[in-house]
């Protein structure tokens, strides 16, 4: 296997991403959207206790619409999910969606949403809306891969950690198939767990190429962050009453929608791998599947969606690891590359 050519869920063909935030003394939230104008098979999985998402049953593999033409992931928490109505009329007028009409027009674009809680990082009432959704996709590109605070990622938190946006891509040999095919994923980490190990000051499972922190400064990190502080313990619990992490995983080929649910699950097991703990009743940790290529796996599908799933939990475990890694301090919330200065990759 080998990194994208930006390493970012872009590398998947037929994939944009767009984000908009707004970060400053009264704001601290923001909008990413995963867009698929021409359609994506698409399934979800919700493992988190407290989700908040919008148009996830349509995704159903028993259900009609077998494509999505975008993925909404906001801060916000419920009020969130209006930055979906900005997406749906952005794609609306561009004549992208389920055709229900004999004229251009007459599309309903299909365009799940996830939220996650982001409401005391700035003043009460400032959230995203539909002008946020709008201005996502207006940035959309196949091009992006920035990481951090960037769009959903602008107000998360993980565990005591500055949380944010982050992506990775991976293309691997399909042996089953015989030819290379590309994995990736885009996800905000706004988890109760932590991603680091407050032990080592490294990622849970590690992280290629991160240079592990000095030691004092992971016993000063310890210090500052242990249950005395109101900080995660060695189980990696924070005190924030709501939080939830949320992404998209896509693949380039030519998937059903019961294929895709399975990679979605297989992708909980990498954001398992790299929260700890993960799924809690105080997270809504939700993960879309979206399959954009023409390749069908044909007869060969059981061992290809093996292949895929696997890679996809790596790919979803790293992107994860990379949204923290990113971070930068917002107020209060301290960073990893703050508190662990000597951590680089």
């Amino acid at each position: 296997m080998a990194a994208g050519t930006r390493d970012s869920i872009v590398d998947v063909g037929g994939v944009l991403v767009g984000h908009h935030q707004r970060l400053d003394e009264r704001w601290a939230t923001g909008t990413s959207v995963v867009l698929t104008p021409g359609g994506a098979t698409a399934a979800v999985d919700v493992r988190g206790g407290g989700p908040g998402t919008r148009e996830t049953d349509v995704l159903e593999p028993t259900h009609l619409v077998a494509q999505a033409h975008g993925v909404v992931l906001t801060g916000g928490s419920a009020y969130g999910l209006a930055a979906a109505d900005g997406a749906m009329s952005w794609l609306a007028a561009r004549g992208y969606g389920f055709r229900v009409g004999e004229h251009a027009h007459e599309v309903v674009p299909v365009v799940p949403a996830a939220v996650l809680f982001d409401l005391p990082m700035g003043d009460w009432g400032n959230r995203p809306g539909a002008e946020f959704g709008r201005l996502a996709c207006d940035a959309a590109t196949a091009e992006e891969s920035r990481e951090g605070n960037v769009g959903a990622g602008a107000g998360a938190v993980a565990g005591s950690l500055k949380g944010g946006i982050g992506t990775a891509g991976e293309v691997f040999h399909s042996a089953a198939l015989g030819i290379d095919v590309t994995v990736g994923a885009l996800f905000a980490v706004n988890s109760l767990g932590s991603v680091i190990d407050p032990e080592t000051g490294l990622p849970w499972d590690g992280h290629p190429g991160l240079r592990a922190p000095a030691e004092a400064e992971v016993v000063a990190a310890r210090a500052r962050t242990g249950p005395t502080a109101g900080r995660p313990s060695r189980h990696g619990t924070a005190s924030r009453p709501l939080n939830t992490t949320i992404g998209v995983v896509a693949v380039d080929l030519a998937l059903t929608k019961a294929h895709c649910k399975r990679i979605a699950v297989a992708a909980h097991d990498g954001l398992a791998r790299a929260i700890r703990p993960a799924h809690s009743l105080a997270d809504g940790d939700t993960v879309f599947a979206l399959a954009t290529g023409e390749r069908e796996p044909g007869a060969q599908w059981v061992p290809v969606l093996d292949e895929v799933c696997a890679v996809a939990a790596g790919v979803v475990r790293r992107a994860i690891v990379r949204a923290v890694l990113a971070a930068e301090p917002v107020g209060e919330v301290t960073s990893y590359t703050s508190l662990y200065p000597s951590a680089r990759e």
